[in-house]
């Protein structure tokens, strides 16, 4: 058994101190893996999925990206509007990539550099894992169902679809068939279009899964899908970071 200490960790961005929800194993761990949140913050389930990155061996933090709204900016799942509201001031894909910047320093400040560092997202943070993998070399990048990458859902999310031939991180992305918001035709034009990526990718897709099927909190989910993905996801980490 491993023990993970947590705590809350303030980092200074561009637009304002952010925090950061840490967990760190014994020793520091072997990585670093940056924890996106859905689309409704850093919640219970993504401290959850934190904790569960550092009890795999990672120094795993998860960035506050709706911290522009102001402290404790959560929304109850289903809350669309809320959502919408709290987009308004996340901005676009810039803005993201400053919370990443600063969540990625603070791993490089404990001694975790960017080949030993990975992404993992959920929901709208799989998209971010995407948009990171495009931008960034990091050691591996996972993105649990995340829409807006083929299609897009917001003018300040742009699909990117259209990139995948400049991917710089290996990138797993996995996806329910039964996801309303994110069409299996989608998912096979981003599995077609991945051909042109230099770098390694797959796509996993589970048959009787729906959006959000890694949650527990949520009606979609499923345990045996959720618990093969997640080993898909460690198993990423192990063989690409570092």
């Amino acid at each position: 058994m491993v023990n993970v200490s947590t705590r809350d960790v303030t980092v200074e961005t561009s637009d304002g101190p952010m925090r950061l929800y840490e967990a760190v194993p014994d020793g520091g761990g072997r990585g670093g893996i940056v924890v996106i949140q859905e689309a409704f913050g850093v919640n219970g389930h993504i401290e959850d999925v934190t904790r569960r990155a550092a009890a795999a061996g990672y120094h795993a933090v998860a960035p506050d990206l709706f911290h522009r709204s102001g402290p404790g900016s959560i929304v109850e799942y289903g809350q669309f509007d809320k959502v919408l509201e709290f987009f308004k001031d996340v901005g676009g894909d810039e803005a993201v990539l400053t919370d990443v910047d600063a969540a990625i320093g603070h791993l490089r400040g404990a001694g975790h550099p960017d080949d030993r560092i990975g992404i993992v997202g959920f929901c709208f943070g799989g998209r971010v894992t995407f948009l990171v993998a495009l931008r960034y070399a990091l050691g591996a990048a996972v993105g649990f169902y995340g829409g807006g990458i083929v299609t897009g859902r917001f003018p300040q999310f742009p699909p990117l679809v259209g990139e995948t031939a400049s991917l710089q991180t290996p990138w797993l992305g996995l996806f329910g068939d039964q996801d309303g918001s994110i069409p299996v035709d989608d998912v096979e034009q981003l599995r077609a279009a991945l051909r042109d990526a230099k770098v390694d990718t797959e796509i996993v897709r589970y048959p009787e899964a729906g959006h959000g099927f890694h949650c527990d909190q949520r009606p979609d989910y499923r345990a045996a899908d959720a618990a093969d993905a997640w080993k898909r996801a460690l198993d990423w980490f192990a063989s690409h970071v570092g």
